[in-house]
């Protein structure tokens, strides 16, 4: 039955290389969890779009371009699972920075966050660039 809904649609927004594109990409995420019922770990998907946006920023975006940020429900019937994909033409891979005596370092925590709340993440190739990506599982 949900498979009929269009609201479960796969959402996508393209953001230019400017500060305001990591509160705007937060923003649609939220709107686009809410239109699709997936509230149990909506902050947590939030904050992985928004340390997946802030590092495509900072480290993966050159100038003159920018980022997509793409929303998948993963199943149908939809049971709350989110697939979250952020598309950059940045060279490099990301990796979980490594800790030094037992405590992170400073900075680059983004995908120490996203590696701890996300059920799966990962970068895909592209070309140019990468995708990097999270899941989280439904109910």
């Amino acid at each position: 039955m949900n498979e009929e809904i269009p609201h479960l649609s796969p959402r996508e927004r393209f953001y230019r290389r400017e500060r305001q594109s990591v509160p705007a990409a937060r923003a649609f995420t939220r709107e686009a969890l809410a239109q699709w019922g997936a509230v149990e770990r909506s902050c947590d998907i939030v904050l992985c779009v928004s340390e997946l946006a802030t590092n495509a920023l900072v480290h993966g975006v050159p100038p003159g371009r920018g980022f997509l940020l793409r929303l998948l429900p993963l199943s149908l019937p939809y049971d709350g699972g989110v697939r979250v994909e952020l598309h950059d033409s940045g060279a490099g891979v990301p990796a979980v920075p490594q800790t030094e005596g037992g405590e992170p370092r400073e900075g680059g925590r983004g995908l120490l966050l996203v590696s701890e709340l996300a059920d799966k993440w990962g970068v895909g190739e592209r070309d140019p660039g990468k995708i990097v990506w999270c899941e989280f599982t439904g109910r």
